[in-house]
């Protein structure tokens, strides 16, 4: 019975691996074309994955699968990019208040978990719009946060696959080992050695960031990890061959364009958030 169930495992393994590849050799050319296009086409495109995000948690975490909170988020959500599109800042952050405490006051069930995902994908959308609309500065920065998430993930699928050896954290996600981490945050390295190269800044401080962008990408996705294990649920949706759904795909990168904007933030103010991070 084991040497007949082997093959069967290997064959799955290697088909799930073909989808994934599959997916990335669609996905990566789009998502790079939206990136070098900027302006309205990225808003548009980050307000329909944060929509997309808030889909998935809503349906994940909610029983009822109240409307009322998911039309709310949606608007509220459409309402921000729209707000960031124009450079109404202020309209941005009232509509994210605004919807924040009116899905707080629609839900029925899982008060805090609801609101709490529309929090998740409206810090998605902010973060990623924000980061973007800072000029050709913009452009660097999220091309290196997507340059190190991308490295981040295959290093440690790579790696966890090929070595094997101590569970990361296997209550919350099983398959995810020291040697994988170990391998993401390595190739994560050799990104910012290469962008260091390319002029895009220096050597040690891209490093730095890159390995702490390696870090807060992989707690993104323990996160990701434990909400579904707290609902028993495998994937997000289905949405993506090989991956799942967008939370599947996207929970390292949300978690590292955060980083990057309140780094960028912090350093630069809200109109210099690619500057403040890429300038070192």
């Amino acid at each position: 019975m084991p040497e007949s169930s082997a093959p069967t495992a290997a064959a799955k393994n290697s088909r799930n691996l073909l989808m994934r590849v599959a997916a990335a050799a669609l996905m990566v050319p789009l998502a790079l074309m939206f990136v070098f296009a900027g302006g309205w086409l990225w808003v548009l495109l980050v307000t329909a994955i944060a929509v997309g995000l808030f889909y998935e948690w809503h349906e994940i975490v909610n029983p009822v699968r109240n409307p009322r909170t998911f039309a709310a988020g949606v608007i509220a959500l459409e309402l921000i990019g729209l707000a960031l599109w124009f450079g109404w800042g202020g309209v941005a952050w009232a509509a994210l208040i605004l919807g924040t405490t009116l899905i707080a006051f629609l839900a029925t069930e899982q008060k805090c978990w609801i609101t709490g995902g529309f929090i998740y994908a409206a810090a998605a959308l902010i973060a990623s719009a924000m980061v973007r609309l800072d000029g050709a500065m913009g452009f660097y920065a999220l091309m290196f946060t997507l340059l190190v998430v991308w490295a981040s993930d295959i290093g440690g699928y790579f790696a966890g696959r090929a070595i094997g050896g101590p569970k990361l954290w296997p209550r919350v996600s099983p398959n995810k080992t020291w040697a994988g981490s170990i391998g993401a945050l390595i190739l994560s390295a050799l990104v910012a050695v290469v962008v260091a190269w390319l002029g895009w800044g220096r050597l040690v401080p891209l490093i730095v960031l890159a390995l702490a962008m390696s870090v807060v990408a992989q707690l993104g996705d323990l996160f990701e990890s434990a909400v579904k294990r707290r609902f028993g649920v495998k994937d997000s949706s289905q949405i993506i061959p090989g991956h799942g759904g967008l939370m599947d795909r996207l929970d390292g990168f949300v978690a590292a364009i955060v980083f990057v904007a309140l780094i960028g933030f912090l350093r630069a103010g809200a109109d210099g958030i690619g500057r403040g991070f890429m300038i070192w």
